[in-house]
């Protein structure tokens, strides 16, 4: 009979893990889904601020207390950061437009994700004058998904 018991105690036991997991991982791959469309919507608005020349499209992108750290400079931190990079790469380097290709996010969706892919850089002319990759830890906040730390690298010999 003890036996019995003990084993039966087990299945259930192994019944409720596996139930409990199933559920969780659903939960991770909705929370994951979400963060995707939330980062796709983002990354389509973001270089129409360059087109618009609206700097206030660009800065909604980011977290408050994010990092911008571009290639051969120190980062760029917080809340002031996602303006002073936009006016730099407006006003210095004339972007005016931009493509991103995701490669993939990665994580669990609850509170971070890591995305992964390559960049494009054009002029008022249409013309691509650089390129690279990126990786961007996204945040989940508030005020939806929001870019925490920006790290990106050109593919180009300046």
């Amino acid at each position: 009979m003890k036996k019995i018991f003990s084993n039966t105690v087990f299945q259930i036991a192994l019944m409720l893990f596996l139930f409990f997991n199933c559920q969780s991982q659903q939960t991770t791959n909705a929370n994951l889904e979400e963060a995707k469309k939330a980062i796709a919507a983002s990354n389509e608005i973001y270089f129409q601020a360059f087109v618009k020349g609206d700097s206030s499209l660009f800065i909604d992108r980011y977290a408050k207390d994010c990092w911008i750290m571009p290639p051969n400079a120190p980062a760029l931190c917080g809340v002031d950061a996602p303006l002073e990079f936009f006016k730099t790469a407006y006003n210095k380097y004339g972007l005016r437009n931009g493509k991103f290709i995701t490669i993939d996010v990665f994580g669990d969706g609850v509170k971070f994700v890591t995305e992964e892919g390559f960049w494009q850089s054009f002029d008022a002319d249409n013309k691509l004058f650089d390129n690279g990759k990126f990786l961007v830890l996204w945040k989940k906040t508030p005020d939806g998904w929001k870019m925490f730390r920006d790290s990106f690298s050109s593919d180009r010999d300046k």
